[in-house]
């Protein structure tokens, strides 16, 4: 059976990723920091569709856990058939104001741990001789800016960058490497926990709304899958069309 692997899974995209993937057959290992029955409790949702699960703690302000855990993980699960990237963290403040020590720990989480994920997946899937794929959830912020959030901006700019190298690099093993960047997503990290997107009204996007978990799960899904072969070194903007809106502002603006 196939086996992924997904970081910052104890809850959101992270958490509605292993249930999709488990509905469709995969086994799959989880981390979590800060939230172990989150965690657990993802795991336990992933056994109830009827596949293995696996949780650890991660915390990747250790530049080299992600690597051992990833290990870990796919030494439990017997082999690793994708990595999803998906922990993360941010911070709010003015770029004037932001201490170098906030700014290399958002760069530890967001971009030198997935560094440190996918060497470790991407040597294993080069042993195994059967390809894989590697999804790195960015945001919208790999492609545009965000005022008081430097950190967080060039720590998914860079991630969006390292994933165009390792498709480059990966692909003649068969590796497929892309990005997702999703926009306003109900989750912890934008606050909309247990919330019906359907049910929040957002003027500014498009679709009026905020993206929902599981509409996210079914790209990145669709991405580990076998139809996806032919993609590699892109990234899926995600956001109900948010940010298509700057072309609105501009011609409101003239």
């Amino acid at each position: 059976m196939p086996v992924a692997i997904i970081t910052g899974a104890d809850s959101g995209i992270g958490r509605a990723t292993a249930i999709k993937l488990a509905e469709q057959g995969w086994d799959v290992g989880i981390t979590w920091y800060g939230d172990e029955e989150g965690g657990r409790e993802t795991a336990a949702l992933v056994e109830r569709e009827g596949r293995r699960g696996e949780a650890r703690a991660l915390d990747l302000t250790d530049a080299d856990s992600g690597g051992r855990v990833v290990a870990e993980l796919a030494d439990a699960l017997d082999g690793i058939h994708a990595l999803v990237n998906n922990a993360a963290t941010a911070t709010r403040g003015p770029v004037l104001k932001l201490d170098t020590a906030t700014f290399e720990r958002i760069l530890a989480v967001n971009l030198v741990g997935a560094l440190s994920t996918a060497q470790e997946a991407a040597r294993r899937m080069i042993a195994a001789g059967a390809g894989g794929r590697i999804v790195n959830v960015t945001s919208v912020h790999e492609h545009v800016p965000l005022r008081g959030a430097a950190p967080y901006v060039a720590a998914k700019h860079g991630l969006g960058g390292l994933s165009k190298v390792l498709a480059l690099e990966l692909a003649e093993h068969g590796i497929c490497v892309n990005a997702v960047a999703p926009g306003e997503i109900a989750t912890p990290m934008t606050g909309g926990e247990d919330i019906d997107p359907h049910d929040r009204r957002r003027p500014m996007i498009p679709a009026g709304r905020p993206g929902d978990a599981r509409e996210v799960a079914a790209l990145i899904a669709w991405l580990c899958s076998p139809e996806s072969r032919y993609v590699t070194g892109a990234s899926y903007v995600i956001d109900g069309g948010l940010t298509l809106m700057a072309a609105v502002a501009n011609q409101e603006a003239s």
